[in-house]
């Protein structure tokens, strides 16, 4: 019972991150800048794997995406594969999951689901990785150029998918990890197996008594006839 709980809560935090790893990749606040006027916002700059843009004071943004994807830097090609294979691993992770719980009625016996779930485990822990990788990777590109006092050009500040993607990947690594100590609960926990014998009628308990009467008869009265044979 106990196994069976942990790997639902298991599954229940491997999802949440899956589902917030795959919200960073269409958002658009992955590093932001802003210039100041002297009462208000004058423009804010912003920008993700796929394109940059700039907001103005009135709210109006204007966008360009990224030309050419050979052209890219180094570190976005890089982020963008990370992010699209942890995607693509927490996808599989969650089919294996539903596949090795023990409260779904698929994926065979107990022992088989239990290497199963295991399994997907690993894979939401690779997933986790490549989300923390792709993320840590794009915020060092950015704390690198922030602190380097040669770089003139605009220099960005951390955004919020960035902290999105760490939350999520931190997620899958602990629903990961669950899963994979479920598999020595399941081993722990044998199955136990027991036998039918049918239900005894009322006929049959009957004859057992009235058969255990006339031997317990039969034993006073061979008493009783050894006692005589001796007087």
């Amino acid at each position: 019972m106990a196994s069976t709980a942990s790997e639902i809560i298991a599954f229940m935090v491997a999802i949440s991150g899956w589902v917030l790893v795959s919200s960073t990749l269409p958002t658009d606040y992955w590093k932001v800048s802003t210039i100041d006027g002297t009462v208000i916002t004058t423009a804010t700059y912003w920008a993700n794997l796929w394109k940059t843009c700039v907001t103005d004071s009135t709210g109006v943004s204007n966008c360009k995406d990224f030309p050419s994807m050979l052209a890219l830097d180094g570190y976005i090609q890089a982020c963008r594969g990370l992010m699209i294979a942890a995607v693509s691993l927490g996808f599989f992770g969650s089919i294996f999951a539903l596949f090795g719980m023990k409260c779904t009625k698929v994926g065979g016996s107990d022992k088989a689901k239990a290497k199963i779930a295991c399994l997907a485990g690993i894979v939401f822990i690779l997933s986790g990785l490549c989300s923390m990788t792709g993320c840590s990777l794009y915020a060092n590109k950015i704390t690198t150029e922030f602190f380097d006092p040669l770089y003139v050009e605009q220099k960005y500040e951390l955004g919020a998918a960035l902290f999105i993607g760490w939350a999520g990947a931190s997620l899958c690594i602990i629903g990961g990890v669950i899963f994979c100590f479920s598999i020595s609960d399941n081993s722990k926990t044998p199955r136990m197996a027991y036998a039918y014998n049918g239900a005894t009628s009322v006929l049959s308990s009957r004859t057992k008594y009235q058969s255990g009467e006339g031997d317990f008869k039969n034993t006073s009265s061979s008493k009783q006839f050894d006692k005589n044979a001796y007087v």
